[in-house]
């Protein structure tokens, strides 16, 4: 493995995300391990559709923003960056309120893409949404 994404501490991933989405959200990062991220975000009035649930394009943002962060940390941001380049997501259980949980990992680390696998819990531990990110590595 030629990264290790706990050389990142969560209070630098949330500094990273200030003035972003993420941060309008509500997202934030809470651990680091060497091949994933964590990150959290409440069920409330900014992330619920009409009918009070979840509503599924935050769940996407809480996906990709930890996809996204997760493979800028695997290039050297001096010289390259990466950018989305697909992503799919599939709802499988609606949450009224509290906290959903993400939790990123790499399946495939290259020099032009990489692909990652997100999971999204509930309060319980139960799977929200499955997710897979498709970042092009691209040169500054």
């Amino acid at each position: 493995m030629k990264y290790d994404l706990s050389q990142h501490t969560p209070a630098q991933l949330n500094a990273w995300c200030a003035n972003t989405a993420a941060e309008t959200l509500g997202i934030v990062f809470t651990e680091a391990g060497k091949d994933y991220l964590l990150a959290r975000m409440p069920v409330d009035h900014r992330t619920r559709q009409p009918a009070g649930l979840l509503h599924g394009g935050a769940s996407v943002l809480l996906a990709e923003t930890l996809g996204s962060v997760a493979g800028n940390l695997c290039i050297d941001p001096s010289t390259q960056a990466c950018v989305g380049l697909e992503i799919n997501a599939n709802h499988l259980r609606g949450v009224s309120e509290g906290w959903v949980e993400g939790k990123v990992s790499p399946i495939h680390i290259g020099r032009r893409t990489q692909v990652w696998q997100i999971e999204i819990r509930n309060g319980s531990g139960q799977l929200v949404c499955t997710s897979r990110l498709t970042l092009a590595v691209i040169d500054r």
